[in-house]
């Protein structure tokens, strides 16, 4: 592994997994470390990672859960409704408009003035490739935080100053490596799924549906290697002492778009509870 030559070293990186409704745990960490005022440098996050992952930057302590439990039998805000009558399943106007600046705001002054560098893990369905965006503007970059949350199949591509983008998770569902590369030596992993999880082949059609973008087919079909590297590459460093991970202490088995508020709790709550559990270990890390 390689690495830049930068003034990352002494920082912080938080790394955030997507995962869909499975990010509410993501939610319930990033509510305790802001509850707790644990101060991150940079934030990679990737799908809903990056979704919900705003709100750390923002300073807005349950605002993912709030508007998920608020509006998740909403037909406005995703599901089937959204898929058949747009083309995307998380709908555009809503989530990204009317959501963001009317419903629950997001809190752009206090984004954009934090310091905090955001990076959004996007990727570019014509190369195949992840690209990093750094979101310094949330209103000027909402595009490319709805197209790290785009995924394959039950959404349009989001074309953005001519480049063509779906879900970050399809090239880079886990931006381990990036912070490494970056030169960063303190990071926090949080992931979606449990201890042991292992992702399989996926079966679904890239090759017939998006037959016009072959790199984009190829980085697909090998994103279930490129995970479980992802993972081995985490718990060699996690071992070793290097890193800290989060991840889910129990299975709540959910669906991408999930609708039972019990379960979008329930995640959230396992994601308070485990961060709290470490707290005081994540605490000493960073001033270590």
């Amino acid at each position: 592994m390689m690495y830049l030559e930068n003034n990352y070293e002494n920082k912080v990186a938080l790394v955030l997994e997507g995962g869909a409704m499975r990010g509410l745990y993501t939610a319930g960490v990033l509510d305790v470390f802001m509850a707790n005022n644990i101060k991150i440098d940079t934030i990679f996050g990737v799908s809903a990672g990056a979704l919900f992952g705003i709100n750390y930057k923002s300073g807005q302590i349950g605002r993912a859960l709030r508007y998920n439990l608020k509006y998740a039998h909403d037909k406005r805000y995703m599901g089937m409704y959204s898929l058949l009558t747009t083309g995307d399943v998380m709908n555009r106007d809503f989530c990204f408009n009317k959501l963001v600046y009317e419903l629950d705001p997001l809190d752009f002054e206090t984004f954009n003035s934090t310091n905090v560098e955001f990076y959004a893990v996007v990727t570019n369905v014509e190369t195949g490739k992840a690209e990093y965006i750094e979101i310094s503007d949330a209103r000027r970059d909402m595009e490319y935080l709805r197209a790290s949350g785009s995924m394959p199949f039950v959404s349009n591509l989001v074309e953005i100053r001519g480049n063509k983008y779906l879900d970050g998770a399809v090239s880079d569902p886990i931006p381990f490596k990036k912070a490494l590369y970056m030169g960063y030596r303190k990071i926090i992993v949080v992931q979606t799924r449990p201890a042991g999880f292992i992702k399989s082949k996926s079966r679904l059609p890239f090759g017939l549906v998006y037959q016009k973008y072959p790199e984009f087919v190829k980085t697909a079909k090998h994103a279930y290697i490129n995970y479980n590297e992802t993972l081995d590459l985490i718990k060699k460093y996690e071992n070793d002492g290097k890193i800290i991970v989060l991840r889910p202490s129990e299975t709540i088995k959910m669906r991408r778009i999930e609708k039972n508020l019990n379960k979008l709790q329930a995640i959230y709550s396992v994601g308070i509870k485990d961060c709290n559990n470490k707290l005081s270990r994540i605490k000493k890390y960073i001033d270590e």
